[in-house]
Order: structure tokens, then sequence, then C-alpha cells
């Protein structure tokens, strides 16, 4: 299956992140450790997402007991986390924890069209300066479905003038995933944290995870 799948699509092959996908799997599985698990399996694909990152010196520092050492870091100033509204938000604390420095936060919100499954953008609040444009926008949205709302959050992110972007995600859908790859192939890293094979005809992943963003904020029936 991964060897059909386009470079820039990344599979965990870490063994308590899928561990921890089957327990998110499981429709026994609450509104509480729904929130827990996708915090942890966020915090493990995006140490392997970021190890890309530069560390530069900046500077000496001493420890407690009186030596010198060199400090480094990572310049996180122009990083910006992208989390797609409702259900990225799940994602968003374990990416600033595995950063060294805050990063600016910028929603975008798109649900998709019931009858045609296409998205639709109902906020935006990536700046209009383009002085304030970041190097690496890092998409946060736990389900590749169809593809359509990777999509459309590539596309905003290239048009507002990124260099790169990755995505995060914790489950994919095969053809939605090679879909959202091809969108900006030279520019797009996805990560996700397991693949499945298709879709159901609502557009939701089989077997999948249900409607997650109703799993973690309770909204289930609505």
């Amino acid at each position: 299956m991964a060897s059909s799948l386009p470079p820039n699509v990344h599979i965990s092959k870490h063994p308590c992140l899928r561990a921890k996908l089957s327990q998110l799997r499981s429709k026994s599985t609450n509104a509480r450790e729904t929130k827990a698990l996708v915090h942890e399996i966020a915090l493990l694909l995006g140490t392997d997402a970021l190890s890309y990152l530069h560390l530069e010196e900046a500077g000496k520092d001493e420890t407690p007991i009186g030596y010198e050492y060199t400090f480094e870091t990572i310049d996180c100033s122009k990083i910006t986390l992208v989390p797609i509204l409702r259900s990225g938000l799940g994602m968003v604390e374990a990416v600033q924890t595995i950063l060294p420095a805050p990063v600016s936060v910028h929603h975008l919100g798109l649900f998709r069209e019931k009858l045609t499954l296409q998205p639709v953008e109902y906020y935006n609040n990536l700046p209009q300066s383009q002085a304030k444009v970041a190097k690496l926008a890092i998409i946060v949205d736990p389900i590749i479905a169809t593809g359509q709302t990777c999509i459309a959050a590539i596309q905003s992110l290239k048009e507002w003038g990124v260099e790169k972007v990755i995505v995060l995600s914790v489950l994919g859908a095969i053809p939605g995933v090679t879909s959202a790859a091809a969108e900006w192939p030279e520019g797009t890293e996805i990560w996700v944290g397991g693949l499945d094979e298709g879709l159901t005809d609502k557009g939701m992943i089989k077997p999948g995870l249900g409607d997650i963003g109703d799993r973690l904020f309770l909204t289930l029936g609505k």
C-alpha cells in the first residue's frame, strides 16, 4: 500500500501510535479519552514530521552547577499552526508542546457540503499583510477523508505565500490523501498516523474513527 502512495506522503510506523489509533477507533472510547488520544497521536506524529527543522546556536548559557554550554534552539518566528475547525483544535496543543517557542495560530473554518461533499469556507483569519506570511504552515486536522478540505486549506496557504506546508492527520483514506498530496507536491508533506482503504457513500472513512469533531465535543446525534 505504502509503495503506491506519492513520495510526499508519510505513514507512521511507530508501534505506540498504532496502538493508540486502535484505541481511538473503538466506539466505547469516551470524549475525555478521545481528546487525550488525539493529543498523544499528534505528539508522536508531529515529532517525526518536524525532525527536519534546523537547529541553530544562540549563544552560551550556564547550568545550575556552573558549567557553560552552547544554547541551541529553533527559529519559530516564521512558523504558523493552522487548525481546521473544529476537530483540528484537538491537535493544536500537541504541536505547541513540541516546538521550543510559541508560534502564531491561524484558524481555517471549512465544512463539507452534504450533497456534493465539496468544502465551503466559512472562516479564515490568515493575516492580509505579506510581512506576516509564514515560511512554514502546519495544518492540523485529524481526518483526511475525500481530501477536498485539505486541498482547500493547502490552496489558501499557497495563495497566502507560504514556502512549505506540513499536514498532520491522525487518519486518512487512500483516495483523499493521494488527492491532497497532488495539490502542491513540491511544497507539501503529508504525515498520517494510519490509512484506510476507502469511504462510505457519505464521505466517511471506513472503518475509520467516526466524526472525530462530534466525538471530541460531545455533539453526537446533532
